[in-house]
């Protein structure tokens, strides 16, 4: 018999699943998402093909979030999220697409994330659940694209706020920071430094312990969410 007090037992179990509207073109990928969702307390609760068909949905039946393909009969991604303007969900886009124009403009039509279809269907859910409560997610691959956004993805040094963490990185460590957030290899990033690739190597281990982030990605997604401008 459990010890613990029968209003806690299988307390989490009872946690209503998130609802969710799928959008895609492909009958294969929305039927995909609502079968391997389901795991993952995400119930999709309707599904549409198009911009018309997506903007209906979300109105009839409010989901808690909205997963988006970004190219879609009737004018794409972005232009389901102008349409419902304020009426629109948390949304994480999930698209085959790592264009730099399809990723910048659908950040900036609203959606919180942005996916590739490459992603594992765990970490699509728990990226669903993410952009629920507010936090960007964005596949590691696009970080490059999400540097043209200038701050629009996170918010903090848009509104002033000093990120004590930033501030505890060197000019140097944040020269570095820049180039991985690129993409640049560390060879590149020594040549362009004019240093040494153990240098360059030091500075990055200096970096993660100051971010408190374990690898190089997430040393990315950090700056990103923050919306510094790694680009300048």
């Amino acid at each position: 018999m459990s010890s613990q007090p029968p209003s806690l037992v299988g307390a989490r179990s009872l946690r209503p699943p998130l609802r969710a509207v799928v959008v895609d073109d492909h009958a294969v990928v929305r039927a995909g998402l609502r079968a391997g969702l389901a795991s993952h307390r995400v119930e999709v609760v309707g599904e549409a093909e198009d911009v018309a068909s997506a903007v209906a949905a979300v109105r009839e039946l409010a989901p808690a979030v909205m997963v988006l393909d970004v190219r879609l009969p009737g004018g794409g991604g972005p232009a389901v999220l102008a349409a419902l303007g304020d009426q629109a969900p948390p949304t994480l886009a999930v698209s085959a697409s790592d264009e730099r124009d399809d990723v910048v403009a659908t950040v900036r039509a609203g959606a919180t994330g942005y996916l590739l279809k490459t992603t594992s269907m765990a970490d699509i859910a728990a990226a669903i659940h993410a952009v629920h409560g507010g936090e960007p997610v964005f596949s590691p691959e696009l970080a490059g694209h999400l540097l043209d956004l200038d701050g629009e993805v996170g918010g903090d040094l848009a509104s002033g706020v000093v990120d004590p963490d930033w501030e505890s990185l060197t000019d140097r460590e944040r020269e570095v920071l820049r180039h991985l957030a690129r993409g640049h290899p560390y060879k590149r990033i020594a040549d362009d430094l004019h240093v040494a690739a153990k240098t360059v190597e030091t500075h990055v281990r200096n970096i993660l312990r100051k971010l408190q982030v374990t690898n190089r990605h997430e040393a990315t997604i950090w700056a990103i969410d923050r919306g510094f401008d790694v680009d300048q």
